[in-house]
């Protein structure tokens, strides 16, 4: 009974905080890039979303990730080559992760979109509403997770297209990365 309402009164980031602390490699990016000490700074889409769908797919290995993908919002940040050298600095530290970082308060331009106003909403202009989804750690074991549209359709195994992308990018995404053969239980929505 006790554990069942520990249980009911999970919610889905404490969820993903539990699975990230169960996750040694997770674990030592997330402190790693902690000590970058950028504003506003995350690892976000497939380092979190895989990691859930390994989960509810009762997966006993991590889906090896593709990339980690580092985001900040430094709006006041001069040199566009600075992502470069957060990038071979992580890199020294863990090689076996392919780094991607990128300042969030840049990419309206390289998107086409107005400007962003922080991480967040960066976030809500990426292709899947699953996707948008980061998590930083704030203390030693302690991290914080955010999602631009919620964390409902992640945990239902749905990917959803943003429509403030095209459904053409949404869809070789889908198709390039392989999701419904990697994860057979997810589902293509509609936006909402």
């Amino acid at each position: 009974m006790d554990r069942y309402k520990q249980r009911s009164h999970e919610t889905p980031e404490s969820k993903i905080t539990l699975l990230i602390r169960q996750d040694k490699l997770r674990v030592e990016a997330l402190n790693l890039v902690a000590q970058l000490e950028l504003p506003q700074c995350y690892i976000a889409a497939g380092f979190v979303r895989n990691l859930v769908w390994d989960a509810l797919h009762k997966f006993k290995h991590s889906t090896p990730l593709h990339d980690v993908d580092v985001i900040y919002f430094d709006p006041a940040e001069s040199d566009p080559n600075a992502y470069k050298k957060y990038e071979a600095q992580l890199t020294k530290c863990m090689p076996q992760l392919n780094w991607q970082v990128r300042n969030q308060a840049k990419m309206h331009e390289y998107n086409g979109d107005p400007a962003y106003h922080s991480t967040l909403d960066a976030m809500h202009h990426w292709p899947e509403k699953e996707t948008a989804v980061a998590v930083r750690q704030v203390a030693p074991n302690t991290y914080e997770c955010i999602s631009a549209f919620g964390f409902d359709s992640l945990y239902s195994l749905f990917i959803t297209h943003n429509p403030k992308r095209s459904r053409a990018i949404f869809d070789s995404r889908v198709h390039s990365k392989q999701w419904l053969n990697k994860w057979p239980a997810l589902k293509l929505t509609a936006s909402n």
